[in-house]
């Protein structure tokens, strides 16, 4: 499946804001299938980001990556200060009420209604990939790569199962509440994997950034995201 044709789009629809713009990739002449969304670093809507949804697509999955920054007029960071101003200007309950206006769309598409819905992000998008389904129960699996761990509480809400993926050399997120996620999903009988990769670093799954990316991380990665996307989105 991995190797079916794939079609892409650009795609517009209401937030609470403002237009929110977005990046669709999907199986070419599918019907109704199960969708994945996917949250951006704190770069932006970049061509990695997209390219993660056109791995999707390839996969058999309806791929939607919204722009976080649509509120911000689309920006696309290259450099990290411009990256930290527009993440530091993204309130997470904008984020999250945007991310929400993506679910409603997505569910009102043909080829996604009735679908089961998956997340994943990286970085700023991994804290928002389980910040989601511990608000939303509309999510059926969670993969969050290296974001910030919410408090307990909403991790009592936690509502799909998860796979959190943590390089053990990340500079970003403390290993402690990495240990904490891990804990919690014992604590409230919650279905979920928190894996650490070992001399890994923060953003080690991006393959445009040779000065962190390690290949056989990002794929073992890749690999759990789709056996738990697998195992909770189809049938």
């Amino acid at each position: 499946m991995a190797s079916q044709d794939i079609l892409t789009r650009e795609a517009s629809y209401k937030g609470p804001a403002c237009n929110i713009k977005a990046f669709i990739a999907e199986p070419a002449g599918a019907g109704p299938g199960p969708a994945a969304i996917v949250i951006q670093e704190w770069w932006g809507l970049n061509d990695h980001v997209r390219d993660v949804a056109r791995r999707f697509a390839r996969e058999g999955y309806v791929a939607i990556a919204p722009d976080l920054y649509s509120r911000q007029g689309n920006k696309v960071a290259t450099e990290p200060n411009l990256a930290a101003e527009l993440m530091g200007g993204l309130k997470t309950e904008d984020g999250i009420d945007d991310l929400k206006a993506t679910l409603q769309w997505m569910r009102a598409q043909k080829q996604t209604q009735q679908s089961r819905i998956g997340v994943i992000g990286f970085c700023m998008g991994g804290s928002y990939a389980l910040r989601l389904p511990c608000e939303s129960r509309e999510i059926s699996a969670a993969a969050p790569f290296y974001g910030e761990i919410p408090s307990d509480e909403k991790i009592e809400n936690l509502g799909c199962p998860i796979f959190y993926a943590y390089g053990e050399n990340d500079g970003w997120i403390q290993r402690a509440d990495v240990d904490r996620l891990a804990a919690d999903l014992k604590k409230f009988d919650k279905q979920g994997e928190v894996k650490v990769y070992q001399g890994c670093s923060h953003g080690f799954f991006n393959d445009t950034r040779p000065d962190v990316y390690a290949p056989a991380a990002a794929k073992d990665a890749w690999d759990r995201t789709l056996k738990l996307f697998k195992e909770n989105l189809r049938g």
